[in-house]
């Protein structure tokens, strides 16, 4: 099974620690967040994944060369976006990864999370057969109005999606893992229909209402975007590698 992980953002709200390091590559605990990512995805039986680059490249695919001497992590794919096309935009330029292939992964490499994926993939092999096309990791927001909201009906099924509602009807919001089938693609708009960047929220995911299902995500899951999310993100992390 492939995945991609979305890495290419400047990280603007972590400033000043993202002048010098991209954001995937923050330390939690001292690592990586990218291995933390690529160590998950290999548990769960993803073998081929593609990351999107953009600020700091270089420093990236560094990583990457040395990360790669270690047999266990999946095989990796890099591409280098000049200009930022936007978490749609590079899945759209990039679908030919994914040819062949029923179901693949979508993933955010900002969030630090101990998701259980085979329980994620096999619930949306659930839902594809009730005509889903993408299940969705959500959590209970705090902060609804700062993410994207869902609500869905008693089976899980999604019915409506709002980026950043001004006025959020709920609290489940999108946790940025996903696992999408390859009919996904029909539901973007085509190119030069939407000018650059050309965003997975707000330009996809709000067509899939009522073909997109929710699953709840129990585990760890934070954004590191901001200082003070990046060190809560160590405190929790340190607190389970300690259990």
């Amino acid at each position: 099974m492939k995945a991609y992980i979305l890495a290419a953002g400047k990280g603007t709200r972590l400033k000043p620690y993202t002048d010098v390091t991209p954001k995937c590559l923050m330390p939690i605990c001292g690592r990586p967040l990218l291995e933390i990512w690529l160590e998950l995805l290999a548990d769960h039986g993803i073998n081929q994944v593609l990351i999107n680059l953009h600020h700091h490249p270089g420093q990236v695919c560094d990583f990457l060369k040395n990360c790669g001497k270690r047999h266990s992590l999946p095989e990796v794919k890099t591409v280098y976006e000049p200009v930022l096309l936007g978490s749609a935009g590079t899945l759209w330029a990039n679908r030919n990864f994914v040819a062949g292939e029923k179901d693949f992964l979508i993933v955010y490499a900002d969030n630090l999370t101990r998701v259980n994926l085979t329980k994620m993939i096999d619930m949306h092999r659930v839902f594809r057969s009730m005509g889903g096309v993408l299940t969705m990791g959500v959590f209970r927001a705090p902060d609804p109005a700062a993410c994207g909201i869902a609500t869905c009906d008693r089976e899980g099924r999604i019915i409506t999606f709002v980026e950043k509602p001004r006025q959020p009807v709920g609290n489940l919001a999108n946790g940025g893992i996903y696992v999408a089938s390859n009919s996904l693609w029909e539901w973007f708009p085509r190119p030069g229909k939407v000018p650059l960047p050309f965003d997975f929220g707000h330009h996809v995911l709000p067509k899939l209402a009522g073909r997109m299902f929710a699953y709840e995500i129990e585990e760890l899951l934070i954004d590191i975007g901001t200082p003070q999310n990046w060190k809560l993100a160590q405190l929790k992390w340190q607190g389970l590698e300690n259990k």
